[in-house]
Parts: C-alpha cells; sequence; structure tokens
C-alpha cells in the first residue's frame, strides 16, 4: 500500500497528490510515468511522474477528473493509500545538448511538461514556457512554471487571463518575431499537438510530442495506445511516450482515442451514483 502524504485541488477538476514511493522517488525522471490501482478491484491507469523528492521519496502525480478510477482516486484524502504505484516506466525526457527550447502545454497536460521545463531550467537551457487553457479558472501551476522559465506565456480561450487565443498563436508571434528554438516540445490533447507540430514543421523545427494521453494499460500488452510514427506502428507506453511529432499520425491517434468514450461515460457514471449512495 502507498500513503497520500498530501492532496491539493489545482482547480475544480484537476487534484495534486504526493505518493509516499521511495523506490520508485529513487529513479523516476522528467517524461516517466507509474501505472497505480486505487484499490484490489480497480482498474489499472498510467499518470506521468509531475515530480518527486528523492529525499523524502514522494511522487507527485497530477490527474483531471475524467472517469471511474479518477473519481475514485480523488475520493482518497491525506493519510489514506492507494493500492498499487508501479514505475517509473517509459523513456525519459532527452535534454541534453539543448540550448533553446520552447515547452508548450495545454490544460492538464501542463502537468506532464512541468518536470520537462524544470530539468531543462536546472540544466541551464533556456526555457520559453507556453501554456494554454479555456478560461482564467482552470489554471495550474502557474508559480511552478515561472520558476522554471525564462520566458512564461499564458493563452486563454476566452481572454480572462494572460493573453486571449491558442498556443500556436504564442508559438508562431515568437519564431516570427526571431526566436530560434533548438526544440518545441508539446504535451496535451491530440488536436493541439497536432497544431503545435504543423506551426514548427513549417520552419523546420525539431518537435517532440508526448502521447501520455492515449495510454491505457502502460504494458504494450492491451494495445490501446497503438499508433503511427513515420509510417511504422509504435506503443506509446514501451516505445514512448514522446516521439517526433512531425511522424505522428494524429488523425489517426484521435479516431481511436474516440472508440472508448460512450463505454467510459456509463462507468464514470456508476461509480457517480455509487459514491452518492454511501453519501
Amino acid at each position: 500500500m502507498y500513503k497520500i502524504v498530501l492532496k491539493k485541488k489545482l482547480n475544480p477538476t484537476v487534484t495534486l497528490m504526493d505518493i509516499h514511493a521511495p523506490l520508485v522517488a529513487a529513479k523516476a525522471q522528467p517524461g516517466q510515468f507509474i501505472i497505480l490501482r486505487v484499490d484490489e478491484e480497480g482498474e489499472r491507469i498510467p499518470l506521468t511522474v509531475a515530480d518527486y523528492d528523492r529525499e523524502k521519496g514522494n511522487v507527485t502525480i497530477i490527474f483531471q477528473i475524467v472517469g471511474a478510477t479518477t473519481r475514485k482516486l480523488d475520493e482518497k484524502n491525506e493519510g489514506d493509500s492507494i493500492q498499487d504505484f508501479v514505475g517509473p516506466l517509459g523513456r525519459a525526457t532527452h535534454t541534453e545538448g539543448i540550448k533553446k527550447v520552447a515547452v508548450v502545454g495545454g490544460g492538464v497536460g501542463c502537468a506532464i511538461a512541468l518536470p520537462v521545463a524544470k530539468k531543462f531550467h536546472e540544466q541551464g537551457t533556456h526555457v520559453t514556457s507556453i501554456v494554454g487553457f479555456r478560461t482564467k479558472d482552470l489554471l495550474i501551476l502557474e508559480d511552478e512554471f515561472r520558476a522554471a522559465s525564462d520566458n512564461y506565456i499564458v493563452m486563454t480561450d476566452d481572454g480572462s487571463y494572460g493573453e486571449q487565443g491558442l498556443v500556436t498563436n504564442a508559438l508562431e508571434k515568437l519564431i516570427e518575431a526571431g526566436e530560434q528554438f533548438d526544440e518545441v516540445i508539446t504535451i496535451g490533447p491530440l488536436i493541439m499537438m497536432k497544431f503545435v507540430c504543423a506551426v514548427t514543421k513549417k520552419y523546420n523545427i525539431k518537435t517532440v510530442v508526448s502521447m501520455n494521453p492515449i495510454m491505457i494499460d502502460g504494458t504494450g500488452m492491451c494495445g490501446g495506445c497503438r499508433l503511427t510514427v513515420g509510417g511504422e506502428t509504435k506503443f506509446a507506453c514501451v516505445d514512448g511516450p514522446e516521439f517526433d511529432g512531425h511522424l505522428v499520425d494524429f488523425d489517426e491517434a484521435m479516431s481511436r482515442g474516440g472508440m472508448y468514450k460512450e463505454f467510459e461515460r456509463h462507468a464514470y457514471e456508476e461509480t457517480c451514483n455509487l459514491f452518492a449512495q454511501k453519501a
């Protein structure tokens, strides 16, 4: 069992937890993920390592309440424990030799982008962080991003905070103004990553994407995270989760990602009804 030592609501639908898992904390790197089960009967879900404290033995996870399992996890409180917490899994983000990087995050994907930005910042890379949210109320991790960035830009769809527009607007504006990035790393909804890659391809800027959003089992056995990269079949959990964004078939990934929405909706509603009955 793994104890929850900290729980913090970042916005109405996003929660941060610190889990005491010394063996995972000792090896975790930005870009990697863990697999957890809330209880003995729970499903296995992958969540990205948002941070780690090797001295305390804690691993930070940040999740959005979108399905039955994340709803169950959010019902847990400090002092409670979860059944399983396995990792670190996946390939760590490559950061060596990069002098200037743009880290582009969208929504809860910013939780995955933050440790990447921190790693770059710690090694002396010039970091531009561009984060996007629908509205100010959904903004997360602002102080943490500011601390890890030389240039921090917030975009909101409705203009309620930062600049109004999309992350692609901010990125292209910087490029056209003369900014020269060695690499762009983008993490967020598939549609956002697709259009970030469309922008960077025009300027021939290497772009890395995290395909964490399509992972399910996390071991390569279920095939749920199968995708096409450069005409070859890959699995996000064992071959990634990061890939060359210019080679990813995003249309295929988005089409396959919508196959289970109806099932997920029913599972979430059943879980909500169960908690309502207990209350």
